[in-house]
């Protein structure tokens, strides 16, 4: 099942990360119910997020966009479609 991979980014490394089951169409729902457990608020969702997500299936959020202060330096989202390929690297040095 495809997943929604959240990160919480705090001084250049990941605080807190968690990844949920997600639809394609339902990674908005999905990105709220994930605040709620990291008791974060959140983000305010722009034309420029719709776009990146669309194109890269990823996006990042910094402070300015959260109504409330948070904790944090930025929040990225990432959309980890399961198309039933196992992805390995073809680099030598990763066949261990």
């Amino acid at each position: 099942m495809s997943r929604l991979w959240v990160r919480i980014i705090k001084k250049h490394k990941i605080a807190v990360q968690e990844a949920a089951p997600c639809d394609w169409a339902d990674h908005k729902r999905v990105l709220v119910e994930l605040c709620k457990q990291f008791d974060a608020p959140a983000p305010m969702w722009l034309n420029k997020h719709e776009r990146e997500f669309d194109e890269f299936r990823r996006t990042s959020f910094s402070k300015d966009h959260f109504v409330e202060d948070v904790p944090f330096d930025s929040m990225e989202i990432e959309y980890l479609a399961d198309d039933g390929k196992r992805r390995k690297s073809d680099d030598p040095r990763n066949q261990f």
